[in-house]
Parts: structure tokens; sequence; C-alpha cells
């Protein structure tokens, strides 16, 4: 009889069909409704008490007395057109959620997130006989925009299924290279915040700029002033960021505008900077239109927050150790703070439970890496997904194995 993971090989057809499936068939944030539907089919399929919770899926396979392992992967594609090239690409458009049909891709690898635990959910599943406890199969919406951890929670994950006592998810990088897996103590993955800030001025003419309240000039100042704070306020020592992703104002090249307005993006590895960072943007919005006697407050919102991802260092120093025994000394590698973002946290922090966060290899030493969020993100179909596979199950069996 084979054991769990020499089974993992046998699923290689059917996953590469799924992933192939998936990819083909994207879905934007908070509507994955065919991407649930089909995965709520698989875990059926597979023996697993399911339930729909906040747009996700929770699938709950009891095998005895014995700790309780939830992993999690997100399912959320992006409004990107594909230009990979690859066999598979994706055509699609999925509707956005103003109702409009726009380009579809899984341009950050949700795809083979999705596969990769379908795989670990199935080798559980069918290997019954080598593990004890309760295995938590989590495919959660929305991570792309920071909605679905807290929709699935605030729709009572905590109250539906069990809590876990260890919580694991993982994510395709273009580093390390294929195949191998890369894990980090404490901070992993940034804090982030979005804002939206609109400032007031007084149209006129352009001709006649006395008697007007220029809203161009006034954001302006607004950008370059927000570029002292990581230089000037946060310490060496901290890492932070300030950027600015969009200004929009005006519609002619004679007409002085009114209005203006600014997308901004914070990202820290602690909540105490970020915090840091959104008051300084505060200030000095409020102090600029001052400066420029803007005739109103301005308006700010703060969205998109996503919180730390830190990993439990004791835990992760034990998760290392076994995926080493298991996958080999050469293919688990130490990786660094990465600086994009992930909603992951807000789940295992929910139950009050350690979590762990890990990357893997999508891309070939042969290939050219393109960025996740690129529409030429393409990672190499193997050996990333056999290693995804494989690290999941690993996770899983750390403490379920018997």
């Amino acid at each position: 009889m084979s054991t769990i993971y020499e089974a993992l090989e046998k699923y290689t057809s059917w996953q590469e069909d799924l992933y192939v499936h998936f990819h083909q068939h994207p879905e934007l944030s908070m509507l994955e409704v065919e991407t649930a539907a089909k995965i709520t089919e698989i875990l059926d399929s597979l023996g697993y008490t399911t339930h729909q919770i906040g747009g996700g899926v929770v699938g709950v396979l009891e095998n005895g007395t014995g700790p309780k392992v939830l992993f999690r992967a997100d399912i959320d594609a992006l409004a990107v057109k594909e230009t990979t090239g690859l066999p598979y690409a994706s055509t699609a458009k999925a509707p956005n959620a103003a109702g409009e049909l726009v380009p579809a891709m899984h341009a950050c690898g949700h795809d083979m997130h999705i596969t990769a635990a379908l795989g670990t959910a199935r080798a559980l599943a069918e290997h019954r006989d080598e593990w004890a406890g309760t295995y938590i199969a989590l495919f959660q919406p929305g991570e792309e925009t920071a909605q679905g951890a807290k929709s699935m929670v605030a729709d009572g994950l905590t109250e539906k299924i069990p809590t876990p006592d260890y919580c694991f998810s993982q994510h395709v990088l273009t580093t390390p290279e294929s195949g191998k897996v890369g894990t980090t103590d404490g901070p992993f993955l940034s804090t982030a915040a979005s804002l939206r800030v609109k400032v007031f001025g007084k149209g006129t003419h352009g001709s006649m700029p006395h008697l007007g309240i220029d809203a161009v000039t006034l954001a302006a100042a607004i950008v370059t002033r927000l570029q002292t704070i990581v230089a000037r306020e946060v310490s060496p020592f901290d890492f932070g960021v300030v950027s600015v992703g969009k200004i929009s104002a005006g519609a002619a090249a004679n007409v002085i505008p009114g209005e203006a307005e600014l997308l901004l993006n914070v990202r820290a590895y602690s909540a105490e900077v970020r915090e840091q960072l959104i008051s300084a943007i505060k200030r000095i919005v409020t102090a600029e239109c001052a400066a420029s006697g803007s005739p109103q407050e301005p308006e700010i919102d703060v969205y998109d927050e996503f919180p730390l991802t830190y990993n439990d260092p004791e835990l992760n120093q034990k998760l290392t150790a076994h995926l080493r025994a298991v996958m080999g000394e050469e293919n688990v590698v130490a990786l660094k703070a990465q600086t994009a973002s992930e909603d992951f946290s807000t789940i295992p922090d929910a139950f009050g439970c350690p979590y762990i966060y890990w990357g893997f290899g999508g891309f070939t030493a042969e290939q050219e890496k393109f960025p996740n969020h690129n529409p030429g993100f393409g990672p190499a179909l193997q050996p990333s997904l056999a290693t995804g596979t494989k690290a999941a199950t690993a996770a899983a069996m750390l403490f379920l194995g018997k």
C-alpha cells in the first residue's frame, strides 16, 4: 500500500486538468460562484461535510480523536487580460462588482492554490489509516480586496466549524525556484491599507487663476509632502511604504478644477507603523488644504485594510524541519519577508490559534519571471503544483500523522 506522499503522484493528471479548468474559468473577488460550486462538488465526492460560509467553502473531515488542522486556499482572480501565451491561457470575461464584463485571469496564482489544496484534501480522504484528528479544508473568497476572510468570520465561521489547533496557508511566488518551498520566522507579509483622498478647491478659467483655488497644485503639494513621512517620520529601523497610485483632476486644459482625488497605499511590518503612516497622511492632507485656503475639509476614506501576517517562530521552526524531512533539505529554504499583503491571518486570529504562511516557487530557472498580478504571470505547471500539494499535505500531517 502506498503512503500518502506516494499517492500524490497518482493525482497528477487529475490535478493538472483541474488547474486548467480553474485557470480558464476565473471569477473576481466575492463573485466566485462557479468556483465555489466546483470545489463543493469535489469535497462532497471525497466525503467531506461542506459548509458555505461568507462566500467561501469549508470542508470538514473528521477521522477519530486528535488535533484539528485547518488549511486555507484563496480562490479569487483579478481583472487582468492574460498575455502569457500559454495553451490554456484565460480568454474569459467575468462580471465585476458593478456587473460589467471585464477580462479576468488568475494573475496571482490562486488557481494553483485551489488545486494544491484539493490534492491534499483528496490525499487525506483516501488515506485515513495514516492520520487521526480533524482536517478542515477552507477555500476563501475575496483575498485580493481583503473582504473574504472578514466575510467568512462575519458569517459565523468560528461557530459553524470545529476550532482548529493550527492554521496553514501558502502562496506561489517568483522566488524560490519552482520545486522549492520558502519559510520565514516572524513577519512574512506586510500589513497594508488603501486611502481615497478627495480635496476641494475652487474652479476657475485657466486665464483667471487668481479667482480660484487650484485643486491640481494642492494635490501636487500633498504628493510631494507625503514622501517625507517614511524619510523623516518613520524610524530607519522600521519598514514603511507610502505610495500614490492615482491622481485624477480636471477635464480640460483651460479649466482649473475645483476638486482632485488621490488613491494611496501604505504598507508596514507592524500595525503601529501602519497607523503612524495613516495618521501622518491625514495630518498632511488637512494641513495642505488649510494652506491652500480650501473651502471645505478633505474627505479621507481608509479601505482594503490587510492585517500583518506574522509566523509563530516556534511553530515555523517545527514546520520547516518537517518540510525538510519530507521534501528534502535542498528543497526548503529561508525566505525573506515579502512586502505584499494578505488577509489570511484574520481567520486564525478569529479562532485564536497559531498559524504559518509560506511561499513556494512558481518559475523554473529557464523561465522569464513575471511578478504576481502581471498579465504575463504564468507559473510552470510542474513541479510547482506538485510542490504546493506536497507542502500542504506535509503541514497537515505534521500534527495529524500517526
